[in-house]
């Protein structure tokens, strides 16, 4: 690859990382043609952009961003492929369901090698379920909303009954 292509390549890398605050770097070595154009067509689905690219980019562009990123150079060994996801776990969703039929000890791919999700470093596969239970922006707000709710709902709720009830009373009360 010639040193302007690189210059090229590096710039978009910079500029995704820019859009998007959410990035899994993963490993999806071995996976055939027709599993990785099914790969592709999940992430699609999922909003989720699966990006294949070279290390010593990666770690360049990744210079070129304003923080730390030195935490991931661990995992920036052997093929590396990025998911860029808005949504905090839908990449750690996408690689949970994508690799749930897989053999006991088999391989599985893809791999999670290390992730940046909500300005914390996660590195390792063994914290996929950890990302997977995170929950995004639009989740929290509902859980919120629902907590708010609910109180609300009570205080009507015991309103309305009681005021049957006293009524039922008063009119039974009238009648004797």
């Amino acid at each position: 690859m010639r040193k302007e292509d690189k210059g090229t390549v590096i710039g978009q890398l910079t500029e995704t990382l820019k859009e998007y605050p959410n990035f899994y770097l993963t490993d999806i070595e071995a996976l055939d043609a027709e599993k990785t154009s099914k790969l592709r067509r999940e992430c699609f689905k999922r909003e989720v952009k699966l990006v294949v690219v070279k290390n010593n980019l990666l770690k360049k562009a990744l210079e070129n961003i304003e923080g730390d990123f030195s935490d991931l150079n661990v995992a920036l060994k052997g093929n590396t492929a990025v998911m860029f996801s808005q949504v905090a776990n839908a990449p750690a969703r996408l690689i949970k369901d994508f690799t749930k039929d897989a053999k006991k000890g088999a391989v599985v791919k893809p791999a999670l090698k290390a992730a940046y999700v909500q300005e914390s470093f996660y590195v390792g596969a063994e914290n996929l379920e950890a990302l997977v239970n995170i929950k995004s922006k639009n989740e929290l707000i509902a859980d919120v909303i629902a907590l708010l709710e609910s109180p609300a709902k009570n205080v009507i709720s015991a309103l309305q009954s009681s005021g049957q009830t006293i009524h039922g009373l008063l009119k039974t009360l009238e009648e004797r």
